[in-house]
């Protein structure tokens, strides 16, 4: 049985930019906001941080920043994944070096490789690293999906740890776990899933929502963790609203308006993402009105 790399809640959190530059003061209140509500990992240079959109130093610059800044309060995973295996090999090496405690690796986009090519590529990467690495299946984005009996050929790897799974299938997620057991875990990459994908025996969320209200999150997949499956339903429920208005557009181009408009950071983005529409906006604005944890903080 292999001991999940982390359980409960992650955040994926936002790179903030300004004068397209990472922006570090703002950066650093974001990390602030996530040891505050007791967030369990902070995932770095992955989708929401923009990572296709960076080079390899400012993610290096970035990681080696937050595992200082964090301390050991809670675990840094690091987005070390491209659709190269030999940059992915490279990047995961050097994630490693600047001490992160796992890796998230994202399928191979647009070379959309078979699935024993998928084997091959995370078994090259994690031959090279001795921390823990969560695949990401994200199909919208990458055009590959890992099959359930992909996931058990690499749950056979000590150093795979388990998958990120944003299929949006229940199904896929119910089928992993059945096959792969306690050597494979899984963690929700929706947030509209958590409960759903805990109550099956997932090991939590890596969530986008958290940026936005982290002690909810936490207290959603914590519910979970101490077998309160209908707590952590209310909750979900409850942010429904918000997940949806997070997901309007492209993700993190809600998010970091959203965080934008709480005071916390800037809603600059990098190319090829563009600002959001008036009319989502305002629908965005709206909801994050009603609820009662997403107030501006005092000037």
């Amino acid at each position: 049985m292999k001991e999940p790399c982390f359980l409960g809640a992650a955040t994926a959190i936002v790179t903030p930019f300004i004068n397209d530059e990472i922006d570090y003061i703002a950066y650093d209140r974001l990390l602030s906001q996530q040891l505050d509500a007791g967030i369990d990992a902070i995932v770095v240079c992955g989708t929401t941080g923009e990572a296709s959109t960076m080079d390899a130093k400012e993610k290096l610059d970035l990681l080696r920043h937050t595992v200082f800044f964090v301390g050991g309060r809670c675990k840094v995973i690091a987005g070390s994944g491209t659709n190269s295996t030999a940059s992915s090999v490279a990047l995961s090496k050097e994630a490693h070096d600047c001490g992160a405690d796992a890796l998230l690796v994202v399928t191979p986009y647009y070379n959309k490789c078979s699935q024993s090519g998928l084997i091959a590529h995370y078994f090259a990467i994690a031959d090279t690293v001795d921390i823990p690495m969560i695949v990401y299946n994200v199909p919208t984005r990458t055009g590959v999906t890992i099959r359930p009996e992909t996931c058990l050929a690499l749950s056979k790897h000590p150093n795979i740890n388990g998958i990120k799974e944003a299929s949006g299938s229940i199904s896929q997620v119910a089928r992993i776990l059945n096959l792969c057991g306690d050597d494979f875990h899984v963690w929700s990459g929706n947030d509209d899933q958590t409960t759903a994908t805990m109550a099956l025996g997932g090991a939590g969320v890596i969530s986008v929502l958290s940026n936005i209200c982290p002690n909810a999150v936490v207290q959603t997949a914590h519910s979970c963790l101490a077998g309160n499956f209908a707590e952590s339903a209310k909750l979900q429920r409850r942010y429904m609203p918000l997940i949806d208005a997070l997901f309007s557009d492209v993700n993190p181009i809600p998010v970091k308006t959203a965080l934008h408009e709480l005071g916390l950071c800037n809603a600059d983005l990098r190319m090829p993402l563009s600002p959001i529409s008036d009319e989502l906006r305002a629908k965005l604005c709206e909801v994050l009105a009603k609820c009662p944890d997403t107030k501006k903080p005092p000037k």
